[in-house]
């Protein structure tokens, strides 16, 4: 199983890698969307399994929303010479999911591949809280920690730290299952443990209160002999 998911994992993590190379000023979200889902179908995914859209899209200040798959349409924006790009993926093969996201920064008409050279000092601070926020979230998870738990100290982490968590649901990620209905969530009320599942994605999406921009982060986690792992 775990090398079902790895495959299906790395078609969304190429694709990232192959969109950040193709993403200019002027391009349409849309075009950006299709070029994500027509990169996982050459890769070898047959299907998508978010309410059949692969790559939800985002720039600027709609980077904020935060929005069901069932009422998420591409917007007809087109991406500026200085920009802010979430891309949240949703690759399947056969009933097997990936499920990963990365915000990516433009400036002066180059995607910024390196975090620490993005020239937008509150671009930059968000993006590298995404990233503190991971390597917390895998500090202090264990198998026998419950999605409630997890829930209540990282939205306490957020907050302490100077953002909000814009999830629509309150939600920072969900198991990776095989139907979408069997999802359980991390969120309040949920006792059930970590370690119950197979994988689970961290997907945490934040703001600062008052900015128009907002970030995400998101990759699959699983146990292995009690020890947190990437997929």
């Amino acid at each position: 199983m775990l090398s079902e998911y790895s495959r299906v994992q790395k078609i969304a993590k190429d694709t990232i890698e192959f969109i950040t190379t193709e993403i200019k000023p002027g391009m349409l979200l849309s075009q950006v969307r299709s070029l994500c889902e027509d990169k996982m179908l050459e890769l070898g995914a047959d299907s998508f399994w978010y309410w059949d859209v692969g790559a939800f899209v985002f720039s600027g200040d709609e980077t904020t929303v935060s929005v069901s798959g069932k009422e998420y349409s591409t917007s007809d924006r087109t991406i500026g010479s200085d920009d802010i790009v979430t891309i949240d993926l949703s690759p399947q093969i056969g009933d097997t999911w990936g499920d990963h996201a990365r915000t990516v920064i433009i400036e002066n008409g180059c995607v910024v591949k390196s975090v620490t050279e993005i020239g937008n000092s509150e671009w930059r601070e968000g993006l590298m809280m995404e990233k503190k926020l991971h390597d917390k979230m895998t500090e202090i998870v264990s198998p026998d920690m419950t999605f409630e738990d997890l829930y209540y100290q990282m939205n306490e982490y957020i907050k302490d730290e100077g953002y909000i968590n814009l999830d629509f649901m309150g939600n920072l990620g969900h198991s990776i299952v095989r139907r979408k209905d069997d999802r359980i969530y991390i969120e309040k009320g949920n006792r059930s443990k970590l370690g119950d599942v197979d994988y689970f994605t961290f997907e945490p999406h934040i703001s600062v209160a008052g900015s128009k921009f907002g970030y995400k982060r998101e990759d699959i986690y699983y146990f292995e002999n009690g020890v947190i792992k990437k997929l």
